[in-house]
């Protein structure tokens, strides 16, 4: 060890801050706010619980509204077949968390036919693959990889266990973009925006528990412009210019049918005279709706369910039937019946989902509801 210098001083030790000089200042107390509840009660559907041999027949029938499905030729339906599904109503938007074993899956033209639900659906698979087949182009899905497809054209594939995040958005929640979505349908979404758009939707998958009634139409609203986003411009697609015209003459017979549901005149003559089309035109451009008369009764069905479940509505019911042009109560009630599963006068008491709701009773609204009722009631 070195000697210390005689004359040396000590080396200086830094003064110990006395905290006592600098008391601290008193905080604002902040008002006390009480925490939003959360706005969305999921449904939940699981096979795990059934019988192996039950599985199956369970998944099929609850898949039943958007597509048929069958096993891969290998099993059988004594099989165990494992799969959940969870659905969350955003109101404008639906989110599936959907779990399932292989399986084959087709939306058929008959079911087109017999089903309104035209929705636009994205995929975003976490694990396993899929091949969907739309116009004997083959789109193949993998995780983390987004794909666009529309319910309003027929379609069919596979895919392994897997799974996957899916949203639900109405088609009229795009009318201004439609030509580019559907010169999409059935691709793979590629490029930054994409991206973006990945981790957006897994950041709300996380989220989907503590979401407030205020956040819903924001994440709706913000949902769509970042899919729009995803599209580039319509010319960097390879879709026909006869196509393009389809879409926007269908987009223009969507919105005469939106606009003059309560019209007594609302018919396909009407329709071809304000379109300037050939009821033949007019009939092919509706074949994949189920036809033009399918289509306007669907809407006006739509439309009266809105009617009948608003508290401020004080009308009769055959009131409402008459104003969506039902000639009779008897045959609104059996229309209504057959689309929705349950009565006009069971209806008048059931709180449409597609609109956020903010009442105390909304997880009770939504635990009351059915996935198809949800899918039918999306948007409007």
């Amino acid at each position: 060890m070195d000697a210390k210098k005689p004359n040396e001083a000590p080396a200086r030790q830094p003064p110990e801050r006395d905290r006592r000089r600098w008391p601290r200042e008193a905080q604002p107390q902040k008002e006390s706010a009480s925490p939003l509840a959360p706005a969305l009660e999921p449904l939940y559907f699981s096979t795990l619980e059934l019988a192996p041999k039950d599985q199956f027949a369970a998944w099929q029938a609850h898949m039943a509204p958007l597509v048929e499905v069958k096993l891969p030729d290998d099993k059988s339906p004594d099989d165990s077949f494992p799969a959940d599904h969870t659905a969350w109503n955003l109101g404008g938007m639906l989110i599936v968390q959907q779990r399932a074993a292989a399986h084959s899956y087709m939306r058929s033209a008959a079911k087109l036919r017999s089903s309104s639900i035209d929705h636009w659906c994205i995929v975003l698979p976490h694990t396993g693959r899929s091949w969907t087949e739309v116009d004997r182009r083959v789109a193949e899905s993998q995780p983390g990889k987004l794909e666009i497809r529309s319910l309003g054209y027929p379609f069919r594939g596979r895919a392994t266990d897997s799974e996957s995040l899916l949203l639900y958005m109405p088609r009229d929640l795009f009318a201004d973009a439609a030509a580019s979505l559907d010169a999409k349908n059935n691709s793979i979404l590629s490029g930054n925006f994409a991206n973006l758009l990945v981790g957006y939707i897994n950041s709300i998958e996380a989220r989907l528990r503590s979401l407030t009634a205020d956040d819903l139409p924001r994440i709706v609203h913000a949902t769509r412009s970042m899919i729009i986003a995803c599209l580039g411009p319509a010319a960097e697609h390879a879709a026909a210019a006869e196509q393009l015209a389809n879409v926007a003459l269908m987009e223009r017979a969507r919105r005469y049918v939106h606009q003059n549901l309560d019209a007594a005149h609302l018919t396909p003559d009407s329709m071809c005279r304000a379109l300037g089309v050939s009821r033949s035109r007019l009939y092919q451009l509706f074949e994949p709706s189920g036809g033009v008369l399918h289509y306007i009764q669907s809407r006006r069905l739509l439309a009266a369910h809105i009617a009948l479940s608003d508290p401020v509505d004080s009308r009769r019911i055959v009131e409402i039937a008459e104003a969506f042009g039902f000639s009779s109560a008897a045959n609104f009630s059996r229309a209504f019946s057959k689309e929705f599963g349950y009565s006009p006068r069971e209806g008048r008491s059931t709180v449409v989902l597609s609109r956020p709701a903010h009442s105390a009773s909304h997880a009770e609204h939504q635990k009351a509801s059915s996935f198809e009722g949800w899918l039918k009631a999306l948007g409007s």
